[in-house]
């Protein structure tokens, strides 16, 4: 077996996200909607863990980096 390293991200739920866990993310504005339901999410039901730049910027720089 391999030895991989798991990596999260805090929410500002004060959730841990797993990376590997993550299914999309949305940008709005200075914030990033991630989506983990591996049914999917919807934005509006609030099925997604936000992530802002104020709150945690540290997550969100990581994140905002792959856009």
């Amino acid at each position: 077996m391999e030895n991989e390293k798991v990596s999260y991200i805090k929410a500002d739920d004060n959730k841990l996200i797993n990376e590997k866990a993550i299914l999309w993310i949305k940008k709005l504005n200075e914030c990033l909607e991630v989506c983990t339901k591996s049914t999917g999410c919807n934005i509006q039901n609030g099925d997604t863990h936000k992530i802002c730049k104020l709150n945690n910027p540290s997550s969100y720089n990581k994140l905002n980096s792959w856009f």
